[in-house]
């Protein structure tokens, strides 16, 4: 393989590679906002807790 051969696979690589870390931390934003907007709603709803402690059955 020439030089001019393996400088091209290699940026190629190069671009595969950045291209990669781009996608990867677009989801990690993505994954970040939605974890916070989870952690906000569950702050924001009214939950009883006193819900789901005895359990009445009758047989």
């Amino acid at each position: 393989m020439d030089i001019a051969a393996a400088a091209t696979v290699m940026s190629r690589t190069a671009l595969s590679q950045a291209v990669g870390i781009r996608v990867l931390s677009m989801a990690k934003g993505q994954a970040e906002i939605q974890g916070q907007n989870l952690v906000q709603m569950l702050e924001q709803s009214n939950v009883n807790p006193n819900l789901g402690n005895k359990l009445d059955i009758k047989v």
